[in-house]
């Protein structure tokens, strides 16, 4: 199929973007990588007025550090961040995360803004940012503000960005050193949309757990944060019986919906099963199966 009609326009800076959009009152679409958006107006499940496209704005895009944060310009490409020395380094867990996007043409156009921006429940990158407690700095008519992972994403494909702003910045705080992390995901084919993907990362303190992160993507309207499951591990350690215990929590506190891919029951039951084969790889370092 093809799109439907609309206007198009291409700001070379962020100020003339955020006019652009306040200029259709809410009836405009950001195009940054378009993996998302283009299947969506081709299908047309989506009818903007116009498209705003941010890729001719350099100084939306590079991957850089920045005082215990690694910052990306919103348009940095997945493929970017999947070769980054500075990802490697100070996250391991999001550069494990990228190779499970879709495929080398996908990730080569997509881009970190746009996939936490799109909010896909099944989606990668939102699952490391819930798990990671990152933070979006957006530009909008009011100027610039920072919106937590907490408070970013609020329902299926929804975020509590308004129409006229823009995600400039994505900032995830660097790990910690000697972090162990994992990323498990069980999809029909590599490359599809994840069933349920689980995202762990644990700092030790000898036997036991200074640190736990656990998020789990496509089992709720967003990335779902595993607090009570980390709680566990934070209390008892890591320790056979502790893992066990948090993989069996994080199970009971999701509540996934079925669909044509995968009943509700299916889904929860491999919440637990992934969660614990993450934790254990998270456990030994993070080190690849």
């Amino acid at each position: 199929m093809k799109p439907p009609k609309f206007d198009y326009h291409a700001p070379a800076t962020i100020d003339e973007a955020v006019t652009l959009l306040g200029r259709y009152s809410g009836d405009a679409k950001v195009l940054a990588g378009g993996q998302s958006l283009m299947p969506l107006l081709n299908f047309r499940l989506s009818r903007p007025a116009a498209l705003v496209d941010l890729n001719r704005i350099p100084s939306l895009a590079g991957i850089r550090e920045d005082d215990g944060w690694v910052s990306f310009g919103a348009m940095t490409r997945q493929r970017a961040v999947e070769f980054s020395p500075i990802v490697a380094r100070k996250l391991p867990l999001l550069r494990e995360a990228t190779r499970w996007v879709g495929h080398l043409p996908i990730r080569s156009r997509g881009t970190i803004g746009g996939s936490i921006a799109h909010a896909d429940p099944a989606a990668e990158y939102p699952t490391i940012f819930a798990a990671l407690d990152g933070e979006v700095r957006v530009r909008g008519p009011r100027g610039e503000r920072r919106v937590t992972a907490s408070e970013l994403f609020v329902t299926y494909l929804t975020t509590s960005l308004t129409p006229e702003e823009i995600v400039t910045e994505v900032r995830l705080p660097a790990m910690p050193e000697g972090a162990g992390w994992a990323f498990e995901e069980f999809s029909r084919r590599h490359g599809d949309f994840a069933i349920v993907g689980i995202a762990a990362m644990l700092v030790r303190d000898g036997a036991r757990c200074r640190t736990a992160r656990l998020a789990a993507a496509g089992v709720g309207p967003g990335p779902i944060r595993l607090r009570d499951a980390e709680a566990i591990l934070e209390t008892d350690g890591l320790g056979d019986a502790a893992i066990a215990g948090a993989a069996q929590r994080a199970a009971e506190l999701v509540q996934p919906d079925s669909d044509i891919h995968a009943s509700a029951d299916y889904r929860r039951h491999l919440t637990g099963v992934l969660t614990e084969r993450a934790l254990r790889r998270a456990a030994g370092g993070g080190a690849k199966p």
